[in-house]
């Protein structure tokens, strides 16, 4: 029987429609994404003048490690009008102001994040914190995004494993829903949410500092997110113990994810007033349809529980 779930705290609805589904090994991606033209690639080592001037790098003795610059093509501006204004009552605007970067994960073509160890995962956690701490300074943003689209089904154009920051003049409606859910708690509702996963069936990894479950109302097969069990509100707030569990679970689900071989965007949330620090992987398994346009409500053909069993296995 298909169950209608509702989110953890927001308003929010997925159907958990099992009967339409696969079975994990039937998720198997084979056909490849369009041929990559390694030559060209412009995130290669000897390519640097390709793209803006680096921002921040890490080295090693064969050479750079992970490097962070400008997007060539960015989605917000440096400069222009950031308040919002109204005209004819329906139409509201401002420009896209903020700073969009790039940091690419490793200069090994080949390589993509799911094979890099967990160590390397350390290092760009922390490029993340560097990048989110710096941008956040700007005056002009109200909040910075981390996300990375692995395979073009997710939104990549690149191959060569990057992931992108944008801080912007806006805070994310769905971090202002989650800071306002919040509120209608006594406490921290993932503090107790995650009291309650670390018991049950969703629970996938946990460690001393860290969990990772499936979401009770998943909205994508495979959907995993990690939390630090201590409650903490922004990315700096990590410690280095943190930061290292984070990283271990991450790379677990990846590996997983290796090798189903799907397209996958995982987001780094943080607070801007209560909300708990999480990481968010959305595997990119279906399409939306008609249903979910017209509805706002997703079918997920794969409950969490047996994406949870896929992960342990």
């Amino acid at each position: 029987m298909p169950e209608l779930r509702k989110d953890y705290i927001l308003d929010k609805y997925v159907i958990i429609a099992k009967e339409r589904g696969k079975r994990p090994d039937q998720f198997v991606v084979s056909k490849e994404d369009k041929k990559d033209d390694k030559k060209g690639c412009f995130f290669c080592p000897g390519n640097e003048d390709k793209t803006p001037p680096e921002i921040y790098r890490t080295d090693s003795k064969k050479g750079w490690e992970m490097r962070v610059f400008d997007n060539k093509f960015p989605a917000v501006s440096e400069t222009g009008d950031v308040d919002l204004q109204t005209h004819n009552k329906f139409f509201t605007f401002a420009d896209a102001v903020g700073k969009h970067e790039v940091v690419v994960e490793t200069p090994n073509h080949s390589k993509q994040l799911w094979d890099l160890s967990q160590k390397e995962i350390i290092e760009l956690l922390n490029i993340y914190k560097l990048r989110i701490n710096e941008i956040s300074k700007l005056e002009t943003v109200k909040y910075v995004l981390v996300f990375k689209n692995h395979k073009q089904k997710a939104g990549t154009s690149i191959a060569h494993s990057h992931s992108q920051i944008i801080g912007y003049n806006l805070v994310p409606k769905i971090i202002e829903q989650k800071e306002e859910a919040i509120l209608n708690y006594d406490n921290c509702p993932y503090c107790d949410i995650i009291d309650i996963e670390k018991m049950g069936e969703r629970k996938v990894f946990e460690t001393d500092n860290a969990i990772c479950f499936t979401p009770y109302a998943s909205s994508s097969p495979f959907e995993a997110w990690i939390f630090p069990k201590r409650h903490i509100i922004k990315i700096d707030e990590l410690n280095d113990a943190e930061i290292s569990d984070i990283a271990l679970l991450l790379s677990k689900i990846l590996t997983k994810l290796k090798k189903l071989n799907i397209a996958f965007n995982y987001f780094v949330h943080y607070g801007i007033r209560n909300m708990h620090f999480h990481i968010e992987i959305v595997p990119r398994t279906s399409i939306r349809a008609g249903f979910e346009f017209g509805s706002d409500t997703i079918i997920n053909v794969m409950p969490p529980e047996t994406a949870a069993e896929f992960y342990r296995s």
